[in-house]
């Protein structure tokens, strides 16, 4: 290799913040961002889990600094992403991963929970990335992503507020991008599929549904959170500058067939 040739996907030197990393789908990628060479912030709302996974990381030698806020609170998130830069550096990345769910009939589901799930999974979201995106416009680059959903996509019983704010969100990265790109900031979302996650295990620990799933998937099989992070790297890296406004669907092909 040629002597200040960069590899390809490398991330060494970038700073990158994952919020919900201390579990599932967000520690699958902070682990890989930090394998291409990132310095990755540690978030969740407890700090003894951000704390435990910091401390495993770096005992795996992967460079991982702790951040523990709560995604919901914009003030603490606002205030984070300042103490990051002041800290750290500058942010490069952000995987704006935390979500919460609540899974209710349409006809019974009240109207506080709908709120509570909007306000968490797009309001909150939209408020941090909009914080990190003004420091990233004026350095003249940046990647921004988010957790989307499938559900989005294909309509699923039981989760009215979740697909809304899932689906703002892949409407919002593309109105974004016409802001962000002349700055050289990208902002994607990822849509998984059916992921086999802590969050899930009562779905893939049910015969019936797991069954169902295998079959319904061309792949035949649950996605694992390392294939959400594989996709996660290659947006945020330098490879992927053109790409922005998307939502990439990883869910085995389950959303290309009837």
């Amino acid at each position: 290799m040629s002597e200040g040739l960069r590899p390809l996907f490398s991330l060494k030197g970038r700073l990158a913040l994952v919020t919900g990393s201390t579990r599932g789908i967000g520690l699958a990628a902070a682990e890989t961002l930090a394998r291409q060479g990132a310095t990755v912030v540690i978030n969740g709302r407890e700090p003894e889990a951000v704390h435990s996974t910091v401390a495993e990381g770096q005992r795996s030698g992967l460079d991982f600094r702790p951040m523990s806020f709560d995604v919901g609170d914009t003030t603490a998130s606002v205030q984070a992403v300042d103490q990051i830069e002041q800290e750290l550096g500058p942010l490069d990345i952000l995987f704006a991963n935390a979500g919460i769910q609540h899974r209710e009939a349409l006809l019974e589901f009240e109207l506080s929970d709908f709120q509570r799930v909007i306000a968490f999974n797009l309001t909150a979201q939209w408020a941090l990335a909009q914080h990190a995106a003004r420091a990233m416009v004026t350095r003249g680059r940046g990647r921004i992503l988010f957790t989307g959903s499938i559900t989005a996509v294909l309509g699923r019983e039981r989760l009215s507020a979740y697909t809304a704010a899932k689906g703002a969100l892949h409407a919002m990265v593309r109105q974004w991008s016409t802001e962000l790109a002349p700055a050289g900031v990208t902002i994607n979302t990822i849509a998984p599929g059916y992921i086999r996650t802590e969050l899930t295990k009562a779905l893939w620990t049910d015969p019936s549904f797991d069954e169902w799933l295998q079959k319904r998937t061309p792949a035949g099989r649950w996605g694992l959170p390392q294939d959400l992070a594989a996709a996660v790297a290659f947006l945020a890296s330098d490879e992927a500058g053109f790409i922005t406004g998307q939502t990439l669907v990883v869910d085995g092909g389950l959303s290309s067939t009837m």
